[in-house]
């Protein structure tokens, strides 16, 4: 099979970092932080979409300046606040050895996704890393999956995009890809359902049985 993997709460627990950052833009902005809680609903979502929630506004120029001031701690410090979830180097060598193809699909801007992956020494494993460039600020998932497709040779049916959120679900839909939900991620089990994914593995074991038993 070919296996789509999001990042930011399927591959890594990039939470501590992410949540760090928006609350510094914030801060440059002049505005209160926000408490953890309500940011772990929001990761993995585009900058632009979690500003203009957490700004109520979506003027181009207020939410360039927090993406902006977010990039800046994010790219110093932020980015390696980042922790691989247990488990996961396992699953890829698995994965790997079951004959499996892997790449990266996430609404994390390309050259970032690929300095996490190498430090993480998860580089190995991916055919191809698909995110945004740095100025699409309006990332579209779908076309991720698109590309991913592509380099997979178009086998929609011998795919599997796997992500915590209801946007990773909801890309596979669109192009009849199979999709399977990342429980240990930052998507609630309320969000997941409501996506209808085929399936949801509640841990990093459940997904490897899974995906055994598919391929």
């Amino acid at each position: 099979m070919h296996l789509f993997l999001d990042l930011d709460g399927t591959l890594t627990d990039s939470f501590v970092g992410i949540g760090r950052c928006i609350n510094h833009a914030l801060a440059e902005l002049g505005r209160e932080a926000v408490p953890e809680p309500r940011l772990r609903g929001m990761v993995g979502a585009p900058l632009t979409t979690i500003f203009g929630v957490l700004l109520a506004s979506n003027e181009a120029p207020l939410l360039d300046r927090a993406v902006a001031a977010y990039r800046s701690r994010f790219n110093a410090i932020g980015i390696l606040e980042n922790d691989v979830f247990p488990g996961i180097p396992e699953a890829l060598h698995t994965f790997r050895e079951s004959g499996h193809s892997l790449q990266v699909v996430t609404a994390k801007p390309t050259v970032s996704a690929r300095r996490v992956v190498k430090h993480f020494a998860l580089d190995g494993y991916f055919e191809a890393i698909h995110g945004p460039e740095l100025a699409d600020l309006s990332c579209n998932k779908a076309d991720l999956v698109m590309a991913a497709l592509k380099v997979a040779g178009g086998h929609a049916a011998h795919a599997v995009m796997i992500g915590d959120r209801a946007e990773d679900i909801g890309a596979a839909r669109a192009h009849g890809v199979r999709a399977v939900g990342a429980g240990w991620g930052y998507g609630s089990r309320a969000e997941l359902a409501a996506a209808e994914p085929d399936y949801v593995a509640e841990t990093v074991s459940d997904l490897v049985a899974w995906v055994q038993s598919e391929g």
